[in-house]
């Protein structure tokens, strides 16, 4: 067996808290401020991952939402590029 006496102990490591923040000086608009707050949260999409990982949904929900959404995507981009209704 080693003897554990003589050695230092391990230092754990020091994880700095990091997050959404925004610095508000002296003088500076609070709600300007939320309003880049607000902004940051929502770019980086942690509310939508909690939502939904709420419930649990079955893989078979999953991608039948997914392909939903792709079509509904490309009926969004054929309309776009489709010519204009004439309207007589």
């Amino acid at each position: 067996m080693r003897n554990d006496r003589n050695q230092k102990p391990k230092k754990l490591p020091i994880h700095k808290v990091e997050g959404r923040s925004v610095v508000v000086h002296e003088g500076d608009d609070i709600n300007k401020a939320l309003r880049k707050l607000k902004r940051k949260v929502e770019d980086s999409k942690v509310l939508e991952e909690i939502r939904n990982r709420g419930a649990y949904e079955k893989p078979s929900a999953v991608r039948k939402k997914a392909k939903a959404a792709a079509k509904a995507r490309w009926r969004k981009k054929l309309e776009k590029e489709s010519l204009p209704k004439k309207d007589y």
